[in-house]
Order: C-alpha cells, then sequence, then structure tokens
C-alpha cells in the first residue's frame, strides 16, 4: 500500500473530510487530493502532523515499517489488555 492509499484510509477510517484533515494540517484541501492520489508528497512538517493525527509512526506511512502502531497511552491497563485480547483474536482469525 503507497503512501496516498494509507493516508486516505486513515482518513476515511476517522470519518474525515479531506477539508478537515487539510484543516488538521494547515494545508489547503486541494494538497490532501493530491497527497492522496500520489501526485505529491508531504514535507517532513506535514508528514510528522500526519503521524501525530492518525497516533501513527512516519516510518508507518512511509512503508518502511509495515506494522501499525497504536498508541493506547491514554488507556487503564485493563483496557489494553482488553485491546489487546481482541487484536490476538484477530489475528488468529486471519492467518488460520
Amino acid at each position: 500500500m503507497n503512501f496516498g492509499e494509507k493516508l486516505k484510509m486513515l482518513r476515511t477510517g476517522q470519518n474525515l473530510t479531506q477539508q478537515q484533515l487539510a484543516t488538521r494540517l494547515g494545508v489547503a484541501k486541494s494538497v490532501v487530493s493530491y497527497y492522496e492520489s500520489g501526485d505529491r508528497f508531504p514535507s517532513y512538517d506535514v508528514l510528522v502532523k500526519i503521524a501525530y493525527t492518525f497516533h501513527t509512526t512516519t516510518d508507518y506511512l512511509l512503508d518502511i515499517q509495515r506494522q501499525r502502531v497504536i498508541d493506547v497511552s491514554d488507556l487503564s491497563e485493563d483496557d489494553i489488555a482488553v485491546v489487546t485480547t481482541v487484536i490476538d483474536a484477530l489475528k488468529r482469525k486471519n492467518n488460520g
């Protein structure tokens, strides 16, 4: 999955419009459209803002690290255990 596809997946996964994401990033809506279509790539500063907005890493966005990181820092230990259990169950389901 290329950068534009990941960005669109993350944006639509949070029910954000291109305009809403553009506002958060401080860019024009057309710029987000260019990113998603692969016609342009963000500057370093905007890339960091995108990673922060979606609670992921720049490595994930750039496909350097294929694992997606999910920020659970605001969850309790019990909540983290529940999330981990769900993730493990989904991995088992998808792997066999």
